[in-house]
């Protein structure tokens, strides 16, 4: 073999090297993202969740507050159900396995979401319906890397870039994550649309104890189009890990007001 075909040799080895050598580091980086955030998807879920929570919502033409109660079973059931006020006592969104459910005490009505209905607004709110039963989850529906691990605003932070899989039924193109490295709190949840436009902005404030546990207490969520609106979700109590039966997750129940 002559010199420059020794040469060209090496250079094709030590190139298949390097690349195995870094797909092997984005292996260990998706592997490592994806276990924080399974621990993130289950902070306010457990094996199961009682939660009492405020909603307030603020846009250009009103400002309102509704008072909810939720329950959760494992990844496929929750039950969400207005207490206040009491005009929209009873109102109510059920997820039982695949199928989910909106009930309207108004008309005795029950509505079954299809798909297209899952990102539509949950109660003229900022949330949607698929955030409100959280059909989606991180590590099941995107690609996740870590793309900034540091400190940042003189906070040790991680930042997770999120992509969708190809057979992941989400509208985001890009989703950005950003918690504090030393407990995995959330701090805030940039989402982008499929052009990479940013939609709308997460942000998780006011820490306190919650099941034992220190958690964001507040959530809330502005649209990038209409930055003085907002929508807030805070949370009054939370239960973790408490008994309850599959059958609480039934029709029958969706319709009972409490």
């Amino acid at each position: 073999m002559t010199r420059q075909g020794y040469q060209i040799v090496i250079s094709i080895f030590l190139a298949i090297y390097f690349a195995a050598g870094q797909l092997h580091a984005e292996d260990k980086s998706s592997e490592r993202a994806n276990e924080i955030l399974k621990k993130i998807d289950d902070l306010w879920r457990g094996e199961s969740s009682h939660a009492i929570m405020t909603m307030q919502v603020k846009t250009e033409h009103y400002t309102r507050t509704i008072q909810m109660e939720g329950w959760s079973k494992g990844e496929e059931k929750s039950l969400i159900r207005i207490v206040k006020p009491l005009k929209e006592k009873g109102t109510a969104t059920l997820k039982s396995d695949k199928n989910i459910f909106s009930y309207l005490p108004k008309t005795d009505r029950t509505i079954r979401l299809t798909s297209g209905m899952m990102m539509g607004s949950w109660m003229g709110s900022h949330f949607t319906n698929d955030d409100l039963v959280q059909e989606s989850r991180r590590e099941d529906d995107f690609i996740s890397t870590i793309s900034f691990e540091g400190e940042r605003d003189g906070q040790p932070i991680i930042e997770f870039s999120m992509i969708p899989k190809e057979d992941a039924a989400v509208v985001w193109g890009k989703v950005v994550l950003v918690v504090r490295s030393t407990d995995f709190i959330p701090i805030s949840e940039v989402y982008y649309d499929e052009d990479l436009k940013v939609t709308r902005t997460f942000s998780f404030t006011d820490l306190k104890i919650l099941a034992g546990k220190m958690r964001p207490a507040v959530m809330q969520v502005i649209p990038a189009d209409k930055p003085d609106e907002y929508t807030k979700v805070i949370y009054e109590s939370l239960e973790l890990d408490i008994p309850m039966n599959d059958s609480f997750f039934s029709l029958a129940n969706l319709k009972r007001s409490r």
